[in-house]
């Protein structure tokens, strides 16, 4: 039997939320955009006025005022839509336990077993509309398929608030002639290499070569031509099934290019910190580190190197950094972003390290500074992330330790 899998997607969520803080957004085309004074001055999310001017996301702000000279432009409040999100996900915890969110605007359920308690797979759809918009003043547009992909596709094809239902009896008629782009997993740079041997719609990849599109695509063109023909038995997930952690990082776009080790350092330190923070909080060590480096022409290296020994101290993880980044970079050269990202997780409480390889100074000193930084969590933890801070950070003309947009 197939089972029943709803997409929901809140529609132009950014934005409404947006319209839900400031009532008067409703009435004027407005987008929501990163920082331009911060270098993030793309636009994130935009409603449905804004949209009949044909604003993109991912567009520029200059790009978007060219063709909306009235657009207002509001900054975004992540706190608050990643509140909303939550709420909305409770709710459709109401109808199953398997809800996969899939970022923070759209998730997957699976109502295979609740279709006894709530009516077949339309009729829940059409209910957690409505139960969404009475209790949140927000939309969502809603795909009902017998696998996650087709779901996906229904949820896109009509909106705002909206059910669209793909069967076995009707997906060719409605998926077949959708841009081979819509499928998941087709990118870029896959949709250049299908369009190349003219397959442009999902129904042109279906009926393709199978094996010609593994030959040009590997793993991916067997899944996405499986995907193409309605083959998808992935499971939801259910929300008391953990996804295990694969790596943590913190990445900065800074208010002006970094120039030197003065600057590099800084801002390493800073970002090494945060990503040593979270490790503790989430119980686990990195064994290698990875540095990314982007440069204002948007030309991005990265490097990684494995440590020693796994770690969760900053001081080790900025260490190592500023190792990889004297080998692999110019100091000279300016940086637009860099981020810090610790890989190879390990559980923080397996005594993986051989005591061989510190001498007993050496073991002492990594004590003493375990002791030192979950001290200062426990300071953050009671008085606020910013209540500790390198001093260097305070008062820069980076943008770091600044209050965050999202306050």
């Amino acid at each position: 039997m197939d089972k029943t899998i709803l997409h929901c997607d809140c529609n132009g969520f950014y934005a409404s939320v947006e319209c839900i803080l400031s009532p008067r957004l409703k009435d004027v085309p407005m987008a929501v955009c990163g920082n331009p004074e911060n270098r993030h001055g793309i636009i994130l999310a935009k409603n449905e006025l804004a949209k009949k001017y044909n604003i993109q996301t991912a567009e520029t702000i200059w790009e978007a005022k060219k063709k909306c000279p009235d657009l207002v432009l509001v900054p975004p409040h992540h706190n608050e839509y990643k509140k909303y999100s939550k709420i909305i996900n409770k709710i459709y915890e109401r109808y199953t336990d398997k809800v996969e969110p899939f970022g923070i605007d759209e998730s997957w359920l699976d109502v295979t077993d609740s279709v006894h308690l709530f009516g077949d797979g339309r009729q829940i759809a059409d209910t957690l509309r409505k139960v969404v918009r009475d209790e949140t003043g927000l939309t969502i547009s809603v795909g009902v398929s017998f696998n996650k992909v087709f779901a996906k596709l229904g949820s896109d094809y009509k909106k705002p608030d909206a059910t669209t239902v793909i069967s076995r009896e009707n997906y060719k008629s409605i998926v077949y002639p959708l841009p081979v782009s819509s499928l998941l997993y087709v990118g870029k740079q896959v949709k250049e290499i299908l369009n190349k041997i003219n397959i442009y719609t999902i129904g042109d990849l279906a009926n393709s070569d199978k094996d010609l599109i593994i030959s040009l695509l590997g793993k991916t063109g067997k899944l996405i031509h499986e995907y193409a023909n309605g083959i998808d038995d992935s499971p939801v997930k259910s929300v008391y099934e953990a996804d295990p952690i694969k790596s943590v990082g913190n990445g900065m776009t800074f208010k002006r290019d970094l120039r030197g080790l003065s600057d590099i350092t800084v801002s390493v330190n800073s970002l090494s910190d945060t990503v040593a923070a979270r490790l503790r909080k989430y119980g686990l060590k990195c064994s290698t580190i990875q540095v990314s480096i982007k440069d204002p022409d948007f030309k991005t290296i990265s490097r990684q190197k494995p440590l020693p020994y796994p770690t969760y101290l900053a001081k080790e993880i900025s260490q190592h950094a500023l190792e990889l980044i004297k080998k692999s970079w110019n100091l000279n050269a300016p940086i637009r972003t860099l981020t810090i990202t610790g890989t190879n997780l390990v559980p923080a409480n397996e005594e993986i390290e051989q005591l061989s390889l510190f001498s007993d100074s050496d073991d002492n000193e990594r004590k003493r500074q375990e002791q030192l930084e979950t001290a200062i969590d426990k300071i953050r933890e009671k008085y606020g992330a910013k209540a500790i801070s390198f001093g260097s950070a305070i008062n820069n003309c980076l943008g770091i330790a600044e209050p965050a947009d999202d306050d």
